[in-house]
């Protein structure tokens, strides 16, 4: 970390402490010598140039387009990121139903006639496709699901059932759920990803940006083991958008995503495997 900061210029570091709680990446605080500790990001072999600059960019639109707190972007190129620090988010009701706030106004003032972004982006160390299309199922089903399927272990995860059953649930999406507007979306929002500015706003890092249903954020936060202070977060989020009494039944739907881009990512799965196979049983077929 210390020769990708020096090789950027910046040359008043003097320790990079490890920092914990990413899956996909390195990262560290970095100290330096006249100046505020920085946090820095790489990778071991990145996936691609652009991928901190996309990442800049997706915390560049949370903040202009949707008004949510961000780092500051202290530098991105093809070897590391650097942002200015955020604070840990407190324990407290009271954070939790700002962030209600600030997500809802994120995702009711960005609404947008197409799903998608104007370029691919980076959900961890696998590129998310995000091609314009004017229909949200399909959109969904062909970038967000069908997409995973081909990935080596996603296919040793899978077998030939489990393929048929996601294709059918797939061609069933207009059934399953609501013809909801595309919006802007955090696009990875695990409870990880949601911290403190230094004045105690709930801020986000680590997007995946792209105009999607807004559904696929709350499914995120809500099935990610939230702490108990969060439970009043989802009836504050749903009372602000007119979010219908049904919705924690569609979360298992949409969360296969992050599941399955879990699946193709990472050895240990942490039961997204398992979580995958319960949502698809009802779209086998029966003898």
């Amino acid at each position: 970390m210390l020769e990708h900061l020096a090789r950027a210029g910046m040359h008043d570091v003097l320790t990079v402490e490890p920092a914990t709680g990413g899956l996909a990446a390195l990262a560290g605080i970095a100290t330096r010598r006249d100046a505020p500790p920085v946090f820095v990001k790489a990778f071991d072999e990145p996936p691609a140039e652009d991928v901190f600059d996309a990442e800049a960019e997706g915390l560049a639109a949370l903040r202009d387009l949707g008004g949510m707190a961000t780092p500051d972007v202290v530098l991105a190129n093809h070897e590391l990121l650097v942002l200015s620090v955020l604070r840990p988010r407190p324990s407290t009701e009271d954070f939790w139903e700002r962030f209600a706030h600030a997500l809802a106004h994120l995702h009711t003032s960005t609404t947008h006639p197409r799903f998608g972004w104007h370029r691919d982006n980076w959900l961890g160390r696998r590129r998310q496709r995000n091609t314009w299309t004017g229909d949200g199922f399909a959109f969904f089903a062909q970038h967000r699901l069908l997409r995973w399927l081909g990935e080596p272990r996603v296919d040793a995860a899978l077998d030939s059932a489990d393929r048929a059953a996601l294709e059918r649930l797939c061609d069933r999406l207009p059934e399953l759920l609501p013809d909801r507007p595309a919006c802007l979306t955090h696009g990875d929002l695990w409870a990880q990803n949601v911290l403190a500015t230094p004045d105690g706003r709930p801020a986000l890092i680590d997007p995946a940006v792209s105009y999607m249903w807004a559904e696929v954020d709350l499914a995120h936060v809500w099935t990610t083991a939230p702490p108990p202070e969060a439970r009043r977060c989802f009836a504050v989020y749903a009372e602000l958008t007119g979010l219908d009494a049904g919705w924690p039944d569609r979360m298992p739907i949409i969360q296969l995503r992050q599941h399955l881009a879990v699946v193709a990512q990472f050895d240990d799965d942490w039961g997204a495997g398992d979580q995958i196979r319960a949502t698809l049983a009802p779209f086998r077929t029966r003898g």
